[in-house]
């Protein structure tokens, strides 16, 4: 590692830092109904939205109307983009002709993209035509970041509201977190990647003759709209087959810079919007600064697994897999800081890692993607870590928890348990299922530990709704498209469910006054308890299958043992 990957790295932390405190306040504002400077331009919009759906914006929900309205919401545009890509070939702006989209595959993408998983078991360019890039994945990608803001502020609502009986309106949340927080970001975010030469067109594809006389197919479209919600709203699908390693998603190392920025950007501005809204900043620093801290110390293992010597090509910083223009190092920062963020994006194959490093990216993802995570899911996942810290600390010292004067009581911690339980279950059994079938076993293509690694982060990817891949499992099958569909409703709604009935339960006590007993939740004693309760349930539950996978092939490696 060269002094100047170091300095690319802390000029990210520097940048992310800044941002962090000017776009939490920014964003604080627009959840907490306060006029700001996009009201003239985008007030109209979201009044227009209201009209249209019907929605009295004054009017607040349940708990459980929350979520019906939610999933009923999630549901339609599950079916939409279903429906959609079955029916491809008969629909406009195809000017590739391409065909519909077989059933298991359309399930799959259907599901992924509503959950903001975005897994991707086909090729874009030849697979998705522009009216289903445009219309169907991009609207998702927007609608279901939106989503996961959504349960965040049910959420922090539950826990700073006091003897009530609502949690907001999901209808409104959704329009002003897409029209006053998504969607500007993202026109401007575009704006910036086609002056960077990202392509956003709606031209046929090109037949180029390259320098050698061969002939290849350079393929076009609006790219640069979706590319840009793809890295705000922690999405990570790809408009080409290779992702952010396609010079035409991502040209230069201007592009390279902003589109990493972007995973981070607002899941780190959402710990200060929650210290806003529950009337401590205090609280909203301590979860960010347990979130970089993992962040710096999950970064410099990779690095350093990367960088330490092959055994059996005897090079340091090997290069296969990785991304060629922008070295080693920009591979390892995106593929740490996307499966931290339940992003999913890539410039590089995460099957090329190293072991360890390998490893940790799958790692971050079965953490639950609490560090940072993804768009406001993160945040609520880490929220569940938080109360699940405070009843355990309230055992230690043999008093009721509590966390911000609420009782935290057994009926939170069942759904806290449900919460944190539903995603490993989904990847231990159906990744221990997948190595016994034939029809799953017929898709891998590295046999040993690295083998077991394919199927392993496939399962943890999709449960953890992250969308990335070791790109050498071959998941455009019927078994995988479908197991791995349900793989990722669970992983999103087994989550957001619970987060959202702890919302209601929290909502409705009162909030008890502090005393010389009260466990303060803002301390560094309890970011130390906090970063070790997710880490240890992290550990207990996959340290036998990463020690099957990832780390024996690290001591095989390490041996001169490939596979």
């Amino acid at each position: 590692m060269t002094f100047t990957d170091a300095m690319q790295v802390f000029f990210y932390f520097l940048v992310l830092l800044a941002l962090t405190p000017m776009l939490g306040s920014f964003m604080a504002r627009i959840f907490e109904g306060e006029r700001t400077f996009l009201a003239p331009v985008f007030g109209p919009l979201e009044k227009l939205t209201y009209r249209a759906a019907g929605v009295d914006e004054k009017v607040e929900m349940s708990w459980r109307d929350y979520a019906k309205a939610l999933i009923a919401f999630n549901a339609l545009g599950f079916i939409v983009l279903f429906l959609m890509q079955l029916f491809q070939s008969k629909l406009p702006m195809n000017p590739q002709q391409l065909g519909n989209v077989s059933w298991h595959s359309a399930f799959n993408t259907a599901i992924s993209f509503m959950t903001n998983t975005n897994w991707q078991g086909y090729a874009g360019e030849t697979t998705m035509s522009y009216f289903t890039q445009m219309v169907g994945l991009t609207v998702q990608n927007f609608v279901s970041a939106a989503t996961g803001i959504c349960v965040f502020l049910a959420l922090t609502r539950g826990i700073a509201r006091k003897a009530s009986s609502t949690l907001g309106n999901f209808w409104v949340d959704l329009t002003r977190a897409t029209v006053f927080v998504l969607l500007p970001l993202s026109v401007v975010f575009a704006v910036v990647l086609i002056s960077q030469g990202v392509a956003q067109n709606f031209h046929p594809y090109i037949e180029a003759t390259t320098v050698e006389g061969a002939k290849q197919l350079l393929p076009f479209g609006p790219a640069a709209s979706q590319i840009a919600i793809k890295q705000l709203g922690t999405n990570g699908g790809g408009f080409f087959n290779a992702n952010s390693a396609h010079p035409f998603e991502n040209p230069n190392a201007v592009t390279n810079f902003l589109e990493m920025l972007a995973i981070l950007l607002i899941p780190a501005a959402l710990t200060f919007v929650y210290g806003r809204m529950v009337k401590s900043s205090r609280q909203g620093w301590l979860l960010f600064g347990v979130m970089f801290a993992t962040l710096v110390l999950v970064l410099a293992g990779s690095i350093w697994s990367e960088y330490s010597l092959n055994s059996i090509f005897q090079q340091r910083g090997i290069m296969e897999g990785k991304e060629a223009r922008f070295g080693v190092i920009n591979s390892v920062q995106w593929s740490t800081y996307t499966t931290l963020a339940s992003s999913g994006s890539v410039n590089a194959m995460h099957s090329s890692l190293s072991p360890l490093a390998g490893g940790l990216a799958m790692f971050n993802i079965m953490l639950g993607e609490v560090i940072f995570g993804g768009v406001g899911a993160g945040m609520y996942g880490m929220l569940l870590f938080v109360l699940l810290t405070v009843f355990l600390a309230g055992l230690m010292v043999g008093r009721t928890p509590e966390y911000l004067g609420k009782k935290i009581e057994a009926k939170e911690m069942k759904m806290v348990i449900l919460a944190v339980l539903a995603p490993c279950g989904v990847i231990l059994i159906g990744s221990g299922i997948s190595e016994i079938l034939p029809v799953a076993l017929s898709s891998l293509s590295s046999k040993g530990p690295h083998g077991l690694s394919e199927i392993l982060y496939a399962f943890s990817s999709a449960a953890g709704n992250n969308g990335s891949a070791f790109a050498g499992l071959n998941a455009n099958t019927v078994y995988y498209n479908v197991v791995l569909g349900f793989a990722m409703l669970i992983g999103r709604f087994a989550v957001i469910l619970p987060a959202l009935s702890i919302a209601g339960s929290l909502v409705s006590k009162k909030i008890a006054p502090v005393s010389g007993g009260t466990f303060s939740t803002d301390t560094p004693i309890f970011a130390i308890l906090l970063a070790a309760v997710i880490v240890i349930v992290g550990a207990l539950t996959f340290l036998p299958a990463l020690s099957l996978g990832p780390i024996v092939e690290h001591l095989l490696l390490s041996q001169g043992k490939g596979f």
